[in-house]
């Protein structure tokens, strides 16, 4: 890798973070002169090492917001959307939390990405005090029963479930691991062991790739010493700048074996670092629908409104967010107590509600309203095909 790569990236997502920012702070200040809006606050890696998916799941998330406000709002009043950066450092989440729950009064707070953040401010007094429910997180420790925090997607289990099942309906079932050893893949392996046994998986090799793993030479050697292991697919439990340095170095050594990922990886931000040829045969789960494709009211909105309200790229995760987005303000109209006691009823009730082409599930036995899975393929030429 060239040496001036991790500083480009980094100088890259600085820059976008800051424009975000300010975007969101011009939007704030725009509805604070308005009536009594309804604050929804967020703390969320834009500038670390997950900026990638924090940033497109906030283009999604107030794209929708947009499309509300400028129908009027929820019930005449607008949405206010805070949001902070938490550069991936769970101090700075529960630091940023704080004060958007103590002197922003937040009504609703969304989740960041990764476990070590959203436990951490769950673990704030100030969340505590508030008795709010934290909403959508993007995380993979599986605090099913946990009433302080409602998840819009599957959990990291139910991915890793349907990839196994996947490639067990291949009659593949040696595998090699390529793992990144952060704080927030620990929950992560723990599933994945359980996940290996029940699906009757054998470990052919695994990789331990630093969280900076900027060493070319060392992502080489161990990529060699996995294709030395012939597994019949390789899964990567990593973020996506880690997944596309793995995946640039493999390719060299294996062109044809499926390499398989979740979807807490930025396709985008992969096949620009790894390459398009790198990219072929490579598979990941995915919590939403195709994007790019209008086979659904919701789909069709989402591109829509992406392309009046913001000049970034569609993506799963832009996807992603808008849904949350637009399932966070259907719950938000249906309640009777306020925006402040929205989540706690919706946990009471049974019933779906419509999104559009997706239905979203609540009841007391879980707090995952979404059990939606598909697998996306790129194929050769690097298209993407679900």
């Amino acid at each position: 890798m060239h040496p001036a790569l991790p500083y480009l990236m980094h100088l890259k997502h600085l820059i976008q973070s800051l424009s975000l920012s300010l975007a969101l702070t011009v939007s704030s200040i725009a509805f604070a002169a308005g009536a009594n809006p309804i604050i929804v606050g967020q703390v969320i890696d834009l500038s670390g090492p997950n900026a990638d998916i924090g940033r497109d799941y906030v283009a999604g998330i107030k794209t929708c917001f947009d499309m509300v406000n400028a129908s009027g709002g929820i019930g005449g009043r607008k949405i206010q959307y805070v949001v902070r950066d938490d550069r991936g450092q769970a101090a700075l989440a529960a630091e940023a939390a704080t004060e958007l729950l103590d002197r922003g009064q937040s009504d609703v707070l969304m989740g960041g990405v990764g476990d070590a953040s959203m436990e951490a401010v769950l673990n704030t007094n100030a969340f505590r005090r508030s008795g709010l429910v934290l909403f959508a997180p993007l995380a993979a420790v599986d605090h099913t029963r946990d009433p302080r925090v409602m998840f819009w997607r599957p959990s990291y289990r139910q991915e890793l479930q349907h990839i196994f099942s996947h490639f067990g309906k291949l009659g593949m079932k040696e595998i090699g691991l390529v793992f990144q050893d952060t704080p927030s893949n620990q929950e992560a392996y723990k599933n994945l062991s359980v996940e290996l046994r029940d699906h009757g998986m054998k470990l052919t090799g695994t990789v331990r790739i630093g969280i900076q793993s900027a060493q070319a030479g060392h992502i080489r050697m161990e990529a060699e010493k996995l294709a030395a292991s012939r597994p019949g697919f390789v899964l990567v439990v990593a973020d996506s700048i880690g997944t596309a340095l793995f995946l640039r170095e493999y390719r060299k050594l294996d062109k044809q074996t499926f390499v398989a990922g979740t979807s807490l990886t930025n396709l985008a931000t992969l096949r620009e670092l790894a390459g398009p040829q790198a990219v072929e045969w490579t598979v990941f789960s995915q919590v939403v629908p195709n994007p790019n494709a209008g086979t659904s009211l919701l789909q069709v909105e989402h591109m829509n409104m992406m392309r009046k309200y913001r000049d970034e790229s569609l993506s799963t995760l832009t996807l992603e967010g808008f849904v949350a987005a637009k399932a966070l303000v259907k719950i938000l109209q249906q309640s009777k107590r306020g925006p402040r006691n929205a989540l706690q009823e919706l946990a009471a009730q049974e019933g779906g509600i419509d999104l559009g082409g997706m239905t979203i599930t609540a009841g007391a036995n879980s707090n995952r309203l979404s059990s939606y899975l598909d697998i996306a393929l790129f194929k050769k030429g690097s298209g993407l095909m679900f």
